[in-house]
């Protein structure tokens, strides 16, 4: 006679569990904005973007490429820029760093750097077009925010890396 093996049930884990630090943090990254700050020019980043494309660049399976969508929506909506234009630029960004991963075996930190500033740089510039008029002078401050986002991006990575090792209780 034959002894009984024993069978494991496992519970799966839930698809969406390892999306929520991701989902939160660019949420609140968004919600920076509604923060009263007084300034003569712009220079406040944009950190619900820094805060995707860190997600996007340190986890690659942390937030699909259609996760882009809602989340600029949000931030369409907390911000006050023109209806459609986070969610589309930063679906652009998403999909162009899916293309980038196809292209690109291996990164390292560095070039996720120089990759984040770029779109960052790209988001802010095309974000000017579709927000308002052209002979607006933006550019000096536009540079600013560029150079300070860029700036926070390591902060922002070292952020996420965090909250995902506090979320899978490492």
């Amino acid at each position: 006679m034959s002894t009984p093996v024993p069978i494991e049930l496992s519970v799966p884990e839930p698809p969406y569990r390892h999306w929520r630090p991701a989902v939160v943090m660019v949420l609140i990254g968004s919600l920076i904005t509604i923060v009263p700050i007084i300034a003569t020019i712009p220079f406040l980043p944009p950190f619900g973007l820094l805060a995707l494309l860190a997600w996007r660049l340190f986890r690659s399976n942390a937030l699909p490429a259609w996760a882009a969508a809602p989340l600029g929506l949000f931030d369409d909506l907390v911000s006050g820029q023109p209806l459609g234009s986070a969610m589309l630029l930063w679906s652009l960004c998403l999909i162009a760093l899916d293309v980038l991963d196809t292209r690109l075996v291996q990164r390292d930190f560095w070039q996720d750097w120089l990759i984040a500033t770029a779109a960052v740089a790209l988001c802010l510039a095309l974000g000017r077009v579709f927000a308002g008029m052209l002979s607006a002078y933006v550019d000096g401050p536009l540079l600013i925010q560029t150079a300070l986002s860029g700036l926070l991006f390591p902060a922002i990575t070292r952020l996420c890396a965090w909250q995902y090792r506090r979320s899978a209780g490492r």
